[in-house]
């Protein structure tokens, strides 16, 4: 979608013979359905006017097209100001201009951040201008067929209007951005570089024709990004399917074939702590991208989007492997069936409202069937955490009911993490308190696990593995505040018998956690490490779960006041109390259930004031 669309000659008529802001505000509503908001309508007032000084030119042709919030597909980023046309050689290229208000910023030590006000009241981290601009390039370079078939050669840049250059912006922190997308700043000479720019790129006019195909252009990965992605899985152990994997991802790859917008496919997948489900999923995602299907990896959680994308990447750029995958929670405004396929991992996490304040669209599940031909949901009920988890099997299937889809259930069964113990995972069951099972013990031989006394012992234990390859972490119920959120130099987890402290690792490396170096003196939680495995885990069992004479019981008073997971059950017990206490003591236990299957070679524990076990 395009909001305004013109020649270079239209556009400037409407510069001077109307307020532009106004006529790119009423083309908004009429293509949005709605008022911008007062913020950007003033952005268009001053970035428009500067962009139309730009183009008083007499060299840069009059009929070269011109498109003023540009919506790429799929996403939720629009390009602010582009412009077509041909070089020399007649070759059709595209120029993308990202416009930015901005007078001042501040270097960020992170990869292609900057720190700058972006029209909120304070100062935020964010994308560089010259990284955002390439990005969109990289963007419609993998997904739009009319770019890539036609050889449309992209050039980005950055046009910051009122900005004086300060060294910050143009600093060689971001030379790689810089180089593939150059800033251009205030000044006459900066306004005659960004001329000369436009005018090395695009010589001739095409009358807007390219905007307009490459707006029909129709969404599908481009034969590039499919191959490189193949690559990058082939022959890679830790993607290599077995047993039932294979039989379930080549009924998912059928189903997906046979899906249409007259006939849905739902897949529900079953499968325990580490039968494979993500590895399913990723081969999904490969294969189904590989055959031109329009498919995103998607979760509720972004810790296994993260690792995914980054073992994935390889030579790819991050933002292409990134529009691949996708929360759960952008799906309310997909026009239904624009995806072919949609994977959905980790689907007993899905939640019925979305955004920030829960306060966006119907429910989750609904929405992302709606949204694709075939919908692929992974989910096990044994690792609902949170009072806001939806996704159990039933409720999958009900949904598939209601929207008109054929539904077939599959199972994967197999176990290979925790030493490929089932024995293990049902004992786990059986020490937890989830339910009765038969297994008392398990095969000591085949998987590490050991109760040690200490929180500082098991943590020296975690650093020696981790010495091996970098595959062993600690992590512990959210029942500890997070101080160092607002003084990096506090302790978050202190136990002062044991004289053991450290720090959760919440922000420090994000999402990546479980794969960062050095991470292993931090420790992590349910929402760093769901949907992830290590080598070795070491869980500190904190006070919200108590072994009470052999019996393990749920205190969930001894949750950090700051963990959503069970946000608001006091308010729950009054009106429901029964089963508000069965949900809660069951997201406890599945909590542990969940960091303690981590492993696949080994398991330790330290139970927090529980001296008999």
């Amino acid at each position: 979608m395009i909001v305004y669309q013109a020649t270079k000659s239209k556009f400037l008529h409407d510069c001077d013979h109307d307020q532009i802001e106004d006529v790119v505000e009423r083309a908004y509503v009429q293509r949005v359905g709605r008022y911008a908001s007062g913020s950007e309508f003033r952005s268009w007032r001053a970035s428009l006017a500067a962009m139309a000084r730009v183009l008083r030119d007499e060299d840069i042709p009059g009929d070269i097209g011109i498109g003023v919030e540009f919506g790429i597909p799929q996403t939720a980023k629009r390009i602010d100001f582009i412009l077509s046309g041909k070089a020399v050689d007649d070759t059709p290229h595209v120029v993308i201009v990202e416009l930015k208000q901005w007078s001042k910023s501040r270097i960020s030590e992170k990869d292609g951040i900057l720190i700058a006000n972006r029209g909120g009241g304070a100062e935020t981290e964010g994308a560089h201008p010259s990284y955002q601009a390439w990005s969109y390039a990289a963007l419609l370079n993998g997904f739009n067929e009319a770019v890539y078939e036609s050889g449309t050669e992209l050039r980005p840049c950055a046009y910051l209007h009122n900005y004086k250059d300060d060294g910050i912006i143009r600093n060689p922190h971001y030379a790689a951005y810089l180089d593939k997308a150059p800033v251009f700043l205030d000044g006459a000479d900066e306004l005659n570089k960004l001329r000369a720019f436009i005018k090395q790129h695009v010589r001739k006019g095409d009358q807007g024709k390219l905007l307009y195909e490459i707006e029909s252009g129709r969404i599908r990965p481009s034969k590039m990004l499919a191959d490189s992605l193949a690559k990058m899985l082939k022959g890679n152990q830790e993607f290599v399917l077995v047993d039932d994997q294979k039989v379930v991802y080549e009924t998912c790859l059928a189903k997906a074939a046979q899906a249409s917008n007259a006939r849905k496919q739902v897949v529900i997948v079953e499968g325990g702590p580490g039968t494979g489900k993500s590895v399913v999923a990723i081969n999904l995602l490969v294969e189904l991208t590989k055959r031109g299907q329009v498919t995103k990896y998607v979760s509720k959680n972004a810790a296994p989007r993260a690792v995914y994308q980054q073992k994935l990447a390889g030579h790819l750029r991050k933002v292409e492997i990134g529009n691949l995958f996708a929360g759960s929670g952008g799906f309310h405004q997909s026009e239904p069936n624009v995806f072919d396929t949609l994977v959905v991992d980790e689907a007993h996490r899905l939640n019925e409202k979305s955004g920030l304040y829960g306060n966006l669209g119907q429910n989750q599940i609904m929405e992302l069937i709606r949204s694709a031909r075939c919908t692929v949901f992974f989910a096990d009920d044994d690792q609902i955490v949170t009072l806001s988890d939806i996704g159990r099997i039933a409720e999958l299937e009900r949904w598939a009911g209601e929207m008109g889809a054929e539904v077939i259930r599959l199972e994967l069964a197999s176990q290979f993490r925790c030493g490929g113990s089932d024995g293990y995972i049902a004992w786990l069951d059986n020490f937890l308190g989830i339910r009765e099972t038969a297994n008392t013990d398990f095969d000591r031989d085949s998987f590490d696990f050991r109760i040690v006394d200490s929180p500082t012992e098991l943590h020296d234990l975690i650093r020696e593995k981790n010495k091996l390859n970098n595959k062993a972490r600690v992590v512990a119920g959210y029942c500890w505040d997070w101080e160092s959120k607002k003084d990096p130099k506090a302790w978050d987890i202190e136990i002062p018998e044991h004289g053991y402290r450290a720090q959760w690792n919440l922000d420090k490396d994000g999402s990546l956690w479980i794969v960062a170096p050095d991470s292993v003196e931090q420790v992590g939680c349910i929402h760093t490490c769901q949907g992830l495995e290590l080598d070795y885990v070491g869980v500190i069992i904190g006070p919200d779960l108590r072994w009470i004479d052999g019996q393990p019981d749920v205190f969930p008073e001894s949750r950090s006041r700051m963990d959503r997971s069970i946000r608001g059950y006091k308010t729950l017990m009054k009106q429901d109390p029964e089963a508000t206490r069965e949900r809660v003591e069951r997201i406890v236990r599945n909590t542990y259930k969940t960091l303690m299957s981590r492993g696949m070679k080994g398991c330790y524990v330290h139970i927090l004031g529980t001296k008999e076990l």
